[in-house]
């Protein structure tokens, strides 16, 4: 499938964040059943405010760059940064694809696309940074197919 991939526009805002929303409520489900809802809620309270205001953050952000990918309609968007400009490392900072719109390589193109504006401006490694629980496995098949190398970290919570 071929992909439409143009620069964020302000009035694409709404459909991002909507859209965001519902790419990530498996996420979001996932890491509630493997944190418990005690300490799930402590970290997110209502995800989906806490989600919506993070998107909105990044793309009204001059830090960050953002494109959509669009079919008549945004049906995705990839977000980046550069996060250590002395030692040129990029970030894909955020990416989702409308569930509708999942599975037909959208996901791969965004991040295609963004890794190779990160390194005409100059960067030399991108890093992106996702969940290992199940809710994030198709994020992690689009990174891999992507050519990015899994690095296993493990980060521990604890509500107090």
């Amino acid at each position: 499938m071929d992909v439409l991939i143009r620069s964020y526009q302000p009035s694409d805002e709404d459909a991002v964040v909507d859209l965001s929303v519902r790419a990530w409520e498996p996420v979001f489900t996932s890491m509630e059943d493997l944190l418990g809802r005690e300490l799930f809620l402590r970290l997110h309270g209502d995800w989906r405010q806490f989600q919506a205001r993070a998107v909105r953050e990044a793309v009204n952000s001059s830090d960050i760059t953002v494109w959509v990918s669009d079919a008549d309609g945004v049906t995705g968007f990839v977000a980046t940064k550069v996060t250590d400009p002395e030692r040129l490392i990029g970030e894909v900072w955020m990416l989702a694809v409308d569930p509708p719109w999942q599975r037909q390589g959208i996901g791969l193109a965004l991040t295609t696309f963004s890794t190779e504006r990160l390194r005409e401006a100059g960067m030399r490694v991108v890093m992106i940074d996702t969940g290992g629980d199940p809710g994030h496995a198709a994020a992690r098949r689009v990174y891999e197919k992507a050519a990015y190398t899994l690095l296993p970290i493990a980060r521990y919570w604890k509500a107090l």
